[in-house]
């Protein structure tokens, strides 16, 4: 498996398909890659807001793509004439050999534009396509993230380090050693300034808890065994 970091959440993950999680391109300052040059078999979001949902639909529709979601964006994506899959806290599907599986995160979630507003709840995705992965989407620090790491055992965390809006890099650390995960990989932070944090601190910090932290710039990939 290979994973590719794109900025901000958006992660590129080549397993038995290509999933896209997060895909926000576009209005990234900080993505290497363009909207229509991204490829996917599955695209996978966290919750509804711009900077997470994203490219997301565009993106499915480019690539004749399955859109997964909790159900109510699922929903809102096939009004736009995507194939969606919904899920829900502690199910999941499977969209060819991919099986994808939605856990809890403590944000907020929503979708805003004219003449359409709609309130969902946030989650984390658990994505199993070769290796497991857990994207924690927009989150602060909660105890179950050990039982997170306890039932699924991915062997890589994908965890936001940003502060003001998710974990700061001291509770990342902290969420790193619960889940478990062989590698953690930080994301969400210097994509804005009121997001600026160094993501050394975080390796440091997490290192000292046992865990093992790589940091990928966008545009980065890690070859996973």
């Amino acid at each position: 498996m290979k994973l590719k970091y794109l900025g901000h959440s958006c992660f590129v993950i080549e397993g038995k398909e290509r999933v896209v999680v997060d895909p926000f391109i576009r209005d990234n300052p900080l993505s290497p890659a363009k909207v229509e040059e991204v490829k996917a078999d599955i695209v996978a979001i966290t919750h509804g807001h711009r900077d997470h949902l994203g490219d997301g639909i565009e993106i499915a529709k480019n690539n004749d793509a399955t859109l997964v979601a909790i159900h109510e964006i699922a929903v809102y994506a096939a009004s736009k004439g995507v194939k969606a899959e919904g899920i829900n806290m502690g199910g999941g599907v499977k969209v060819g050999e991919t099986e994808i599986y939605m856990v809890q995160a403590w944000h907020s979630s929503g979708i805003d534009e004219a003449n359409y507003t709609l309130s969902t709840s946030p989650a984390g995705l658990i994505i199993k396509s070769d290796a497991t992965i857990y994207h924690a989407g927009d989150t602060s620090l909660f105890s179950d993230m050990k039982l997170i790491g306890e039932l699924y055992k991915p062997q890589v965390a994908l965890l936001p380090i940003g502060g003001r809006y998710t974990m700061d890099a001291r509770q990342a650390a902290m969420a790193a050693e619960m889940v478990g995960a062989k590698i953690s990989i930080p994301m969400h932070y210097n994509t804005f300034d009121a997001i600026k944090q160094n993501p050394e601190e975080f390796k440091k910090l997490a290192e000292e808890r046992g865990r093992k932290v790589v940091i990928l710039r966008p545009g980065e990939e890690l070859e996973l065994d």
